[in-house]
């Protein structure tokens, strides 16, 4: 590749490269931090300064940086064979071979593999395919998909629809509106008007409730799926009351409704284990969605892992010379499928469950010892996932204003300090690498407690606070 200078990639990026959220108030005056280089939990810009990477690229890269394991295993299947077509009764060796991987890894009777090219595109797949099993199986009617507020399910037409934080909808139309609901989010922290002082168990109660009301108003006959990541990641880091996925599970099973659960984030080690749903929250989902940690990020795959149930019925011939017509030029690509088995093979050799287990909680109790600091509002999350909300006043937990750009501050100071963090609203998330020492978990913590008081001194200054 030819060689340019950062200032040129800098100029050819503003002028060229379309980003994901990109805000146009400010991209064309400042344009972008140019990335050249990573390695195991840092990230190097273009002026050569060094960053602990909080967020893992983008809840992603599960084993690290610049794994040089991870560059032969996808050199030497492009070497063996790089691409042929996976339709019909065409296959590739990694595919195959990994698809019985997650069927091993994955809870119970999810069995049967659908790959895409990521995250939004699996959602997109699994919706389509359901609406599918429910034509087959004598149910045409029952089309219509349960999501929640403040879900994040991806950004393709059904997904981006599906996910319910509505700030991102602004001028996008909404299609599917007769066919896509939304009920609250399981957020402990800013609950529902009438469950402000319930106990935990009772909260639980009332979000169930809410659900099976919501299923007998639209008619339990047309209800096809709830879907539901484990903790809510983009939303804003939202831990579920105690029981309530079981619950919730309990509640499809009552009225034939498949439970979706949108592992994208947490999948693959993030919450020490594979897959969360059966192992943390003891709720057997009928489908699984992967992808990001499915190959750290290394190369783009994702997909829907379905239960035994499922295939039954969609794997029966329809009609004569039926085809089961869903797929992808890319589906099951063997350089992406190559990169995943040795993610894999890595996160079991090195035992990286079993390490997110244990630093985890020391950096949750880390993380969570900034609840001192008069702006903190909420600290919460899982193991290697952290939000923090923060708040104009505590007692009645008002958030500041959107003009005090709270998030942009911190995420600015603690970039100046050498730790990146994603700002959302009013909340700092951090999910970095899993691989993340107790040492580096004190620097992202003393990095972020000198960022926020610095945010402090800023929002004094400038009258909000």
């Amino acid at each position: 590749m030819k060689s340019y200078s950062p200032e040129q990639i800098w100029e050819m990026d503003k002028n060229h490269f379309i980003h994901p959220y990109t805000d146009f108030a400010t991209f064309k005056d400042e344009g972008s931090q140019v990335v050249t280089g990573a390695k195991g939990t840092s990230i190097t810009d273009s002026s050569g300064k060094s960053y602990l990477d909080g967020i893992a690229g983008l809840w992603c890269v599960n084993i690290g940086h610049g794994r040089e394991e991870m560059a032969n295993a996808i050199a030497d299947q492009v070497m063996q064979m790089e691409y042929f077509n996976p339709f019909g009764h065409s296959t590739n060796t990694p595919g195959s071979i990994l698809a019985a991987k997650l069927a091993e890894l994955a809870p119970g009777d999810l069995n049967h593999v659908f790959y895409t090219c990521g995250g939004s595109t699996a959602i997109d797949s699994t919706i389509r395919l359901i609406h599918f099993y429910n034509n087959v199986r004598g149910k045409p009617d029952k089309k219509k998909i349960i999501s929640r507020n403040d879900a994040y399910h991806g950004s393709t037409y059904v997904a981006a629809n599906l996910t319910g934080i509505h700030a991102t909808k602004y001028s996008f139309d909404r299609i599917a509106n007769d066919w896509i609901n939304h009920v609250s989010a399981a957020n402990l922290y800013r609950r529902p008007l009438g469950a402000e002082n319930l106990s935990e168990a009772e909260y639980t109660q009332f979000l169930v409730n809410e659900f099976e009301n919501r299923i007998i108003q639209l008619g339990a006959d047309s209800v096809a799926a709830f879907i539901a990541e484990p903790i809510m990641g983009a939303g804003g880091v939202l831990v579920a009351p105690e029981g309530y996925h079981k619950a919730m599970k309990a509640i499809c099973e009552k009225y034939d409704i498949l439970y979706i659960a949108d592992e994208v984030v947490t999948g693959f080690g993030r919450l020490g284990h594979f897959f969360a749903s059966k192992a943390i929250y003891d709720m057997q989902p009928d489908i699984i969605i992967s992808a990001k940690g499915i190959t750290s990020g290394y190369i783009p795959l994702g997909a829907a892992i379905i239960s035994e149930k499922i295939y039954q019925v969609i794997s029966k011939p329809q009609c004569e010379g039926g085809l089961f017509s869903m797929g992808f030029t890319y589906t099951g690509h063997p350089v992406a499928c190559s990169a995943a088995l040795k993610n894999i093979e890595i996160m079991e050799r090195e035992n990286i469950c079993e390490h997110v287990q244990q630093v985890g909680a020391y950096f949750q109790e880390q993380i969570c010892s900034l609840a001192d600091l008069p702006i903190v509002g909420d600290c919460r999350g899982s193991h290697l996932m952290m939000g923090v909300e923060f708040v104009a006043d505590k007692t009645n937990k008002t958030p500041f204003p959107m003009e005090a750009e709270i998030s942009k501050r911190l995420f600015e100071h603690c970039a100046k300090l050498g730790l990146i963090v994603r700002p959302i609203g009013n909340i700092i998330v951090m999910s970095p690498p899993l691989t993340i020492s107790r040492e580096e978990s004190d620097f992202a913590t003393k990095t972020f407690r000198t960022s926020i008081e610095k945010t402090m001194d800023d929002l004094k200054r400038d009258g909000f606070l």
